[in-house]
């Protein structure tokens, strides 16, 4: 069994797709590679932690829902507002988690912390919601900033946009090592 990170799919949501400037003609082919990728990396034994935006439109959310293996967790982002039907899928639903993979603790939020729990101890943060924009470059800005003062600041992006992700769900280890900036 093992554990993998994913944020920000935004399925159902069209404009994502330039916003991103993801490679993608329409939602219904990023929905393909989206599920294609999931399935490719993910067992029906692995733990699937989505860092919230998982879906635009709860229809299609529901529906690839359905689609996907694994045990699934969802950290809730700005966009989800999961239905009854779709709260099913999910192992829980919450704001924020603290886990721990490999011996390695994980603070999971879908926004980007610049203090996180247990950070002087080794702990690293993932998160998604900022895409590749001002904000994401002003917080890895920050992360320059605390690293130079000794500040330890190990956090990464897990928005499935992100280069190292290449829409699909990432192990840990991956992520700590193709991640680091």
């Amino acid at each position: 069994m093992s554990k993998f990170y994913i944020a920000d799919l935004h399925l159902g949501h069209d404009n994502v797709i330039k916003h991103d400037g993801r490679p993608f003609k329409d939602c219904e082919e990023m929905r393909k590679v989206l599920v294609k990728n999931w399935n490719n990396a993910v067992t029906y034994n692995d733990e699937v932690y989505i860092l919230g935006d998982f879906a635009w439109k709860n229809a299609v959310g529901l529906e690839v829902l359905g689609e996907l293996v694994g045990r699934k967790f969802l950290i809730l982002g700005n966009h989800d507002k999961p239905t009854v039907e779709m709260k099913a899928y999910f192992e829980w639903i919450k704001d924020y988690e603290v886990i721990t993979d490999g011996g390695v603790q994980a603070v999971l939020c879908h926004y980007p912390i610049a203090h996180w729990y247990n950070q002087f101890r080794g702990a690293v943060h993932l998160y998604g919601h900022v895409h590749n924009n001002a904000d994401h470059t002003a917080f890895l800005k920050y992360g320059e900033i605390c690293r130079e003062m000794n500040i330890p600041f190990e956090c990464y992006n897990v928005g499935c946009m992100i280069d190292y992700m290449g829409y699909t769900p990432r192990r840990l280890e991956e992520i700590r090592c193709y991640g680091r900036v």
